[in-house]
């Protein structure tokens, strides 16, 4: 294993974790990209290039498109947004 793929699973990891301690789930679904670009990237250091295309295309693509359009079908990202004003008025 090469150092290049050894820090890539090393942000793998923290990808990981970051994910489940975020509390902005706008946050957490871009990290679940950069988790899945990872992936794929590494897929590709591993000689794999027909699951890298698929994590890229199903894992950072498809899902985080279906993760975004139900977070504004529920107005999870207008809640986020209205409170990030509410704070800003606030401090003023």
């Amino acid at each position: 294993m090469t150092a290049f793929q050894c820090i890539l699973m090393g942000f793998l990891i923290v990808c990981a974790v970051s994910v489940s301690f975020s509390k902005n789930l706008l946050n957490s679904i871009l990290i679940y990209m950069s988790y899945s670009l990872v992936m794929s990237i590494l897929w590709v250091c591993l000689e794999s290039p027909d699951l890298a295309i698929t994590e890229a295309a199903v894992g950072a693509g498809v899902t985080s498109i279906l993760f975004f359009a139900t977070l504004k079908k529920i107005q999870a990202i207008r809640i986020e947004i209205d409170k990030k004003k509410e704070e800003a008025e606030e401090s003023e």
